[in-house]
């Protein structure tokens, strides 16, 4: 049998009804604390949770302020939306981040919103986005990462007639620090999505506390891998979920749930507001408490 990974742990700090400076905090105190060793944004241009006139920072513009503000914790958005930007300028930020950062961008990466949610959904019309069906959306994602992948790698300008994206003259320069290129991690649990990492991702998280379906979509990811002929303990398995301040005992039963059905990945959704020292809190009630002795990352 494959060794089993050692859990890795992170938060995510959603940036909607909160300040810049409250985040940036929370970043900085995680910074210092080895047991955490990567932390995430969402990517949502209004708020989707609470009210709804309340600010929402763009992700990737913060995320490079609190790249340029951290030195150690792995960072990502997750997960980008691929109906916000084309992939061609998606890839250009992203190097930017891992340069700015020195090389510690995990590039997480999506369909985007589902048009079931209709505060994610109103976004796209107050900022003049289009919002094609779930088919286009995932089928342009596939050729995305393609085009994404080959601006981070290839030394050449290249032409790129897709489907969904058409390039001429398409170049990445500067390339990113890490080579080939950041880890790509794809989020979602739709089938398609699920066909979509099997070729592509490095990563694959799923939302959520339903461990039992996410073990269920885990499997069906195997299966895809398998059809492509890849190894399927290639695609490190990322779980999010969300932290209870009042019940930790409740987020660590989740914890080791998760830990069980194969998810090493562990990111800790953070509820704003955030309260002093709460990463420092996550990491002695929450991380230090659920993982197995001597399997966290030495710092």
């Amino acid at each position: 049998m494959p060794p089993t990974p050692q859990p890795s742990f992170g938060i995510m700090t959603v940036p909607q009804q909160i300040g810049y400076h409250d985040i940036l905090r929370v970043w900085r105190e995680a910074d210092t604390i080895p047991e955490i060793e990567h932390a995430w944004l969402f990517d949502h241009l209004m708020p989707i949770g609470g009210d709804p006139g309340r600010p929402a920072y763009e992700g990737w513009t913060l995320l490079s302020a609190l790249a340029a503000h951290t030195r150690r914790l792995r960072l990502g958005v997750m997960v980008t939306s691929n109906r916000l930007r084309p992939p061609a300028m998606l890839a250009k930020i992203a190097t930017t981040v891992d340069i700015v950062s020195g090389g510690r961008l995990e590039f997480g990466i999506g369909a985007g919103s589902r048009p079931d949610h209709p505060l994610a959904r109103r976004e796209y019309e107050a900022h003049g986005l289009p919002f094609h069906d779930f088919a286009h959306a995932v089928g342009s994602l596939a050729e995305a990462c393609t085009v994404i992948r080959r601006l981070w790698t290839e030394e050449k300008p290249f032409d790129l007639h897709g489907t969904y994206h058409h390039l001429t003259g398409a170049f990445g320069n500067p390339k990113p620090v890490q080579r080939p290129h950041p880890p790509i991690l794809i989020g979602g649990r739709s089938s398609a999505t699920l066909r979509v990492a099997a070729e592509h991702a490095d990563m694959w998280n799923i939302p959520g506390g339903d461990i039992d379906d996410a073990a269920e979509r885990s499997a069906l990811l195997d299966r895809y891998c398998a059809e492509v002929g890849r190894d399927p303990a290639s695609i490190t398995r990322s779980i999010l979920l969300p932290v209870s301040y009042d019940h930790p005992s409740t987020t660590r039963a989740t914890i080791g749930e998760a830990l069980d059905a194969g998810f090493p990945h562990i990111v800790l959704g953070l509820s704003a507001p955030y309260s002093e020292n709460v990463a420092r809190w996550v990491t002695d009630e929450l991380i230090s408490a659920s993982a197995p002795t001597g399997l966290l990352h030495s710092p």
